[in-house]
């Protein structure tokens, strides 16, 4: 699986001009599953961003996690997390899981976050969504496992 990580003050995400989810101070993450995902990935991944330690401490340094601070998450799914852009210009998207598996593993790593204590909303898996955020830092990081 691979998630983009957004340190953010708020974020929200919205589907035909309806807001369907919002998180205040905490994470947006990106996610996408890619072929060969196992089931166990979605709790693994979700420890690691929960633990992420990129929240200032009292010393202005990055040293708290999401689950030190009480912040909020808000996940959303992104296929084109797995673009392979090696050949020409048009980007690839054959990584990436099929739809069953991928709308699968996202929801489970979205419960894998609830089930540590984390407020969590989430996009609607395969909708054309507009999502809005506020990066603070900007913190953005990488993930895959």
């Amino acid at each position: 699986m691979r998630a983009l990580v957004q340190r953010v003050t708020q974020a929200s995400v919205s589907v035909a001009g309806r807001q369907i989810g919002q998180c205040g101070p905490g994470l947006m993450i990106l996610v996408c599953a890619m072929q060969g995902d196992s089931d166990d990935k979605p709790a693994l991944l979700a420890s690691k961003v929960a633990k992420l330690r990129i929240f200032k401490d009292e010393a202005g340094k990055m040293n708290r996690s999401l689950l030190d601070t009480g912040g909020s998450a808000l996940v959303v799914s992104q296929f084109t997390l797995a673009a392979d852009t090696s050949r020409g210009n048009r980007p690839g998207f054959s990584a990436a899981a099929d739809p069953a598996t991928g709308e699968r593993l996202y929801t489970a790593f979205a419960q894998s976050l609830r089930d540590l204590g984390i407020a969590t909303e989430t996009g609607q898996f395969g909708a054309d969504m507009a999502v809005s955020l506020t990066n603070d830092g900007p913190i953005t990081i990488s993930l895959e496992l």
